[in-house]
């Protein structure tokens, strides 16, 4: 780590009380500054429809929480339906950031995300509150936990996944749309549509949009019959495109999982979908909200020592002052 790394270190961490004393100082009256602990983060991940807006939202009225929006579609404003952004009743009195908030004729990069979490994240932690990521998009949080490098020399993660059976999945995701769909979802796209609109730029982008291009082009020239036709394969188009999106962000997660050794704590929530009776809450908090607690409880108060800074961290420390520290005992941080 260089000395422009440390620095960035050193004013975006909190101090803690030095676990490691040296008798009689530091040699050459040096005193060693204090070690660092990372501010802590539950990261919740999953498919499409899996339920992660509402286990954060479970998870941030027990305890204290925000959430901060990490889904690509879900950051624009408009297309509330089409995106399937929460409700004001959902959200259940909990601060959400970069929900709806940016301009829908933009494009947000990963490294816009990147930037604009960080700002939000520093805000919630300097109020003592904790910041939860939720949201589909794994490229976003890819990008903040694997490649950002404040961002990991800040904050400590737990990251939960909400996993559902994809053939189950699948017939919810079906069913999902066409409630979309009863709920004005075709009248929503219809308000926003350009015929010579890019729809690779911005919320056009979003499942839904360009699939009803067809429709919304010639059906309010076409027949009836023709016009009922080409709304089915949209809707089925619309459909299908769901589907593949939940199957590619599962392989997703399994490879951020295999490649960078994520500590992922699995739910499995394929009970809860199979019961939609009124039991379904009850197979949710036993599923999936229960343990998540559970989960995040130790993850927040039952670690043995504060996160502490790195191996490497210490290290460049220890050589930026000149002080051999020996490393075994140093405390290294709680798992």
């Amino acid at each position: 780590m260089n000395m422009i790394n440390m620095r960035i270190y050193m004013s975006a961490c909190k101090q803690v009380q030095p676990l490691v004393n040296f008798p009689g100082g530091l040699p050459g009256g040096l005193n060693m500054a204090p070690l660092f602990r990372r501010d802590k983060v539950v990261i919740v991940v999953g498919a499409t429809g899996t339920g992660k807006s509402r286990l954060a939202i479970d998870l941030a009225t027990r305890f204290h929480a925000e959430i901060v929006n990490s889904d690509k579609m879900q950051v624009y404003k408009g297309l509330d339906i089409v995106t399937n952004k929460v409700t004001e009743e959902e959200c259940r009195g909990v601060p959400h950031h970069l929900l709806g908030t940016i301009d829908p004729n933009s494009n947000f990069s990963a490294e816009d995300f990147c930037h604009q979490a960080l700002s939000v994240m520093e805000s919630i932690t300097s109020r003592d509150r904790l910041p939860i990521i939720a949201g589909g998009s794994n490229s976003y949080i890819s990008a903040l936990v694997n490649h950002h490098a404040e961002f990991r020399m800040k904050y400590e993660c737990c990251f939960l996944w909400v996993d559902v059976s994809l053939p189950v999945l699948h017939s919810f995701v079906s069913e999902r749309v066409d409630k979309m769909v009863e709920a004005g979802l075709v009248e929503e796209v219809r308000r926003l549509f350009d015929p010579e609109a890019d729809y690779s730029r911005g919320i056009r982008r979003a499942i839904g949009v360009p699939e009803l291009d067809q429709y919304l082009r010639f059906g309010v020239r076409a027949d009836e019959r023709t016009r009922d036709r080409l709304l089915k394969v949209a809707i089925s188009k619309i459909k299908e495109n769901t589907c593949m999106l939940a199957w590619r962000q599962l392989q997703k997660i399994q490879q951020l999982h295999d490649q960078w050794e994520w500590d992922m704590h699995r739910l499995d929530a394929t009970g809860v979908f199979l019961n939609r009776s009124k039991e379904a809450d009850e197979a949710w908090n036993r599923h999936v909200a229960e343990p998540s607690l559970n989960i995040v409880r130790k993850f927040l108060y039952e670690d043995c020592v504060p996160n502490i800074v790195s191996h490497e961290v210490a290290v460049a420390t220890a050589t930026m002052i000149g002080v051999p520290i020996p490393m075994a005992t140093v405390a290294t941080a709680c798992r």
